[in-house]
């Protein structure tokens, strides 16, 4: 049992003691929050996920609430991506970035009413940023955190789960749209959405005292697809090539290093923050690119604490950020974010802690 005394500085989610209940058997700390990354059977986590219906505590997916006359006018600013078409129940994946051009959260932008919008952010102090942005800019807008807290099921066979709770009309929702309901008289905001490329949604709770309820519903509708606990830390993700901000990234990466152009559009409005940071990098060109590692061996070896070099040639052109094993390729996989003129179909060594091991650089994703 997980003893947990909430303080300022770490708070369980909503979903706590269900995660505990389920088994919970490692956490980590994510937002000044606990987030659960394990119950004990990494490998029937992964294949739930792969074939059937994965729940997830990812009440650390904190919301920032832009509330006002402004509201809009903000989220522009911080995202690099426009905004002007956004229509209330869409959503949208915006990489927020500083006035350098370096990548800092990367959230999903939800917007709720025309004075109003979420960003589900990734682990970074958003808050305090958006904050200071709005009073520097001095706009009319309250930047707050709602009682708001995710709640994931990931799978192939999640959405007749969902259907299920819910009704048909969730099988419609376009990937990031939502809609805003009631479950047995608890609200929620339902998007299809997930950080795995499974396909699923997020339950967004919205009354955080309802949290094991709302658990024990959608795991009792589960029963017949054979539900059971999951977190966002399997192999899956690495697979489908998916980043990890702060993870896949360092205090310079910017979102064209690692797969993310196609977020970023160069002519929205000048006074959004970095934008003139990202138009200068993009016609300089960019230095440095990401590429799937196909590791040599047949042995598990995931990656440590910290970033691992890579080398080429004789010198070092870069570092791998994620390492892990993968069950249906049955090799070691990860990222390297590397110099651009090294390309895929190369290969390099990477200096792990238990020696040097050669790799093979692939595109993204892998599977």
């Amino acid at each position: 049992m997980f003893n947990v005394f909430p303080t300022a500085r770490l708070r369980p989610s909503p979903f706590y003691a269900s995660a505990v209940a389920e088994g919970m058997t490692a956490a980590s700390i994510y937002n000044r929050m606990i987030m659960p990354t394990s119950y004990g059977d990494p490998e029937g986590e992964y294949w739930r996920l792969i074939n059937g219906v994965s729940q997830w505590d990812v009440g650390v997916e904190r919301q920032v609430q832009l509330k006002g006359p402004d509201a809009g006018r903000l989220a522009q600013i911080l995202a690099p991506r426009d905004l002007s078409k956004c229509q209330v129940g869409q959503g949208k994946y915006v990489p927020l970035c500083n006035h350098r051009g370096t990548i800092i959260n990367d959230p999903i932008l939800l917007k709720l009413a025309d004075d109003l919008y979420w960003l589900s952010i990734a682990d970074s102090d958003i808050w305090f940023w958006a904050g200071a942005i709005a009073a520097e800019r001095g706009l009319n807008v309250e930047v707050s955190e709602p009682d708001v807290s995710p709640m994931a099921l990931q799978g192939p066979k999640a959405e007749d789960v969902v259907a299920h709770v819910l009704g048909d009309w969730v099988r419609g929702l376009k990937y990031f749209w939502f809609r805003e309901t009631e479950i047995a008289g608890i609200p929620v905001a339902v998007q299809r959405s997930g950080w795995s490329k499974q396909g699923g949604f997020e339950i967004y709770l919205k009354d955080g005292t309802r949290g094991t309820a709302l658990w024990n519903i959608f795991k009792e509708a589960g029963q017949p697809w054979g539900i059971g606990p999951g977190a966002p830390a399997t192999a899956e993700r690495t697979e489908s090539g998916l980043v990890s901000v702060g993870g896949d990234t360092d205090d310079a990466t910017n979102p064209f290093e690692v797969r993310l152009e196609k977020y970023v559009d160069l002519d929205v409005p000048d006074d959004v923050v970095g934008i003139h940071a990202l138009r200068r990098i993009k016609a300089e060109g960019v230095k440095r690119h990401q590429l799937g590692l196909i590791l040599d061996g047949e042995t598990p070896a995931p990656l440590g604490f910290a970033r691992e070099d890579i080398h080429h040639r004789g010198a070092k052109i870069g570092m791998m950020t994620n390492c892990v094993w993968s069950p249906r390729m049955k090799a070691n996989i990860g990222y390297a974010l590397i110099n651009a003129d090294v390309q895929a179909g190369e290969t390099v060594q990477i200096q792990r802690a238990s020696g040097p091991v050669s790799a093979r650089l692939v595109p993204l994703p892998f599977l």
